[in-house]
């Protein structure tokens, strides 16, 4: 590195796919790559609903049975893509970051460079693509037998919104199966992320515990992890959609969906925030070592203000109201604070709540399979007239 708080490009992205995007044009800037999940999703949904109407089954695709199909394809697949643009910008700047705070000492920025070239490698290495998709092809007969929610999470011949016509083949093998890579491929990259941070956690870090994020100086990991929104809001809507089959198909009552959301909320923690605690151990050392630090430093200096102001007879008040040994008695103690409430994992209660809100959103709508809306509205009407 040629100097401090300049650092190569920290990126997830890469692999045949975003190269293909990148040559047709529909990758902007070399980070932007909503174009790609809107050409991607748009484009198989526009060949799905064109075969169903050449071959007369329309109306079996456009039904609350399959509206899983067209969640996949039109919601889930361009969150994922927003997903990626919204977070590659941040992980160069979370890198930046901790260079120019101090956060990795001077002697360790090789070793940090080093391992951000090593994540750029497999980023855009094509093998763990290939392995990806080849997964992707090879999981249908596995999802048949393990039996997923919703009718069209997996093939099963005459089952979904065209059976065994084209139109159910095009979605079974060509949409389904893209729809499975894009997830192990998102899975992959999240692999790859938790390696870097569980890398960089092993660097000899200089963690401040009086820093103002309250985290040693790890606060903008937040920041890059708020970045995932889109991909809780994805998984959330695809999960929504699947409960909506069943409900309609009459497979599933409505009250089943409280446990499965729950598992949800599990699985949006494990992929988005676990990561997070394998910077734990060294915030706890850091909280601990600073409270053994500053404990000590706040005892010596509040010894020597007794004596000065409270145990000599020549102190006297007009001293006392100018001196700033009081402004630094009282930074002291909010240096102590400070400490005492460092966070022992780079996140907040705002992040939580933005992830409960994105897992939730997608899951209202369902409501209306219990409460009709027309109920709704008469209810609401009558409570607001006071009736």
């Amino acid at each position: 590195m040629e100097e401090r708080g300049k650092v190569e490009t920290l990126s997830l992205l890469g692999g045949p796919l975003h190269q293909l995007g990148c040559r047709l044009g529909l990758v902007r800037r070399g980070t932007n790559t909503l174009g790609l999940g809107l050409a991607l999703g748009v484009g198989l949904w526009t060949i799905l609903v064109a075969l169903a109407f050449i071959e007369g089954v329309s109306h079996r695709l456009f039904s609350l049975s399959v509206i899983g199909a067209h969640v996949r394809l039109l919601v889930a697949i361009p969150l994922f893509f927003l997903c990626e643009t919204w977070l590659s910008p941040r992980l160069t700047i979370f890198a930046s970051t901790i260079v120019r705070s101090g956060v990795v000492p001077e002697h360790r920025l090789p070793a940090l460079e080093s391992e951000i070239t090593h994540t750029a490698r497999w980023a855009a290495s094509w093998l763990p693509e290939v392995l990806c998709l080849l997964v992707a092809v090879l999981v249908s007969p596995i999802g048949l037998q393990v039996g997923l929610s919703g009718a069209t999470a997996t093939y099963a011949p005459g089952r979904g919104a065209a059976g065994a016509t084209l139109t159910g083949l095009w979605y079974w093998a060509v949409c389904l199966t893209l729809f499975r890579f894009l997830i192990l491929r998102w899975i992959w990259r999240l692999g790859l992320w938790s390696y870097f941070l569980w890398r960089v956690a092993k660097l000899e870090l200089h963690l401040v515990p009086t820093h103002p994020d309250g985290r040693g100086g790890l606060g903008y990991l937040e920041v890059v992890h708020t970045q995932f929104t889109p991909m809780v809001l994805a998984i959330s809507a695809v999960q929504a959609a699947s409960f909506a089959e069943e409900i309609s198909s009459g497979t599933m009552t409505f009250g089943a969906i409280y446990p499965a959301l729950a598992l949800v909320l599990v699985a949006d923690a494990v992929l988005f925030l676990a990561p997070l605690l394998i910077f734990t151990p060294k915030l706890r050392a850091c909280r601990l070592k600073g409270l053994s630090d500053y404990m000590e430093f706040a005892g010596s200096y509040v010894t020597g203000f007794d004596k000065k102001w409270l145990g000599s007879r020549t102190a006297n008040e007009e001293h006392l109201l100018g001196t700033p040994d009081l402004q630094s008695l009282a930074d002291l103690a909010n240096s102590v604070n400070i400490v005492r409430d460092m966070r022992l994992v780079p996140v907040t209660l705002r992040t939580l709540t933005g992830f409960a809100i994105a897992a939730l959103l997608p899951v209202l709508p369902l409501l209306l399979l219990k409460y009709p809306i027309a109920e709704l509205t008469e209810k609401f009407l009558t409570r607001l007239a006071g009736l």
